[in-house]
């Protein structure tokens, strides 16, 4: 049997040390960035169980810039809005997953229960949210608009979501228990 190599350039994930950073070192990544006239593009969530409706909003927020920034929910702020079991896959891991997508160029923590202190320091000028918010509810939507930029919603990816992803697992093992 013929052994193949692994180790090749296509086969290998982004890096993680270049595409993450703190929200201050990230700023300033990105004031350059905007400086070379690239549009900046930013989206958030907890991306706890990374699933489809995910890929789907992240590979939608690439298309409208140059420059693709998430920004991930905390351990402890995931904690705060989804419940004591929340979340799954620990901050330092939901980074690494992120920042191995072609998509996304940068990948960033904030421990507020919102980004708007993020979307304030990063000043996009595109934020992307998934078709599960209205427009009027993205958080940041006036800080983006009052300079000059845009709120994209992308259309919502039905049957795709962390908590339904947890619920159907939970099922599945009750389930498997009565039999």
């Amino acid at each position: 049997m013929r052994r193949r190599n692994y180790a090749h350039a296509s086969c290998k994930l982004n890096p993680v040390r270049t595409k993450s950073y703190p929200p201050s070192a990230l700023a300033e990544v990105l004031a350059g960035l905007r400086g070379q006239g690239k549009r900046l593009v930013f989206t958030n969530g907890c991306f706890d169980l990374l699933h489809s409706g995910h890929l789907h909003t992240l590979s939608q927020a690439q298309r409208l810039g140059d420059v693709l920034v998430v920004g991930i929910n905390s351990d402890a702020s995931v904690k705060r809005l989804k419940g004591a079991q929340r979340p799954i896959v620990r901050e330092t891991e939901r980074v690494q997953i992120l920042a191995a997508l072609d998509a996304v160029d940068y990948v960033t923590i904030f421990g507020e229960d919102t980004p708007l202190d993020l979307i304030r320091l990063l000043r996009p000028q595109i934020l992307v949210k998934g078709g599960d918010w209205g427009s009027e509810a993205v958080v940041g939507k006036e800080v983006v608009e009052e300079n000059g930029g845009e709120v994209v919603v992308v259309p919502y990816q039905p049957g795709f979501s962390t908590t339904g992803i947890i619920e159907r697992i939970l099922a599945v093992y009750r389930d498997a228990q009565k039999a």
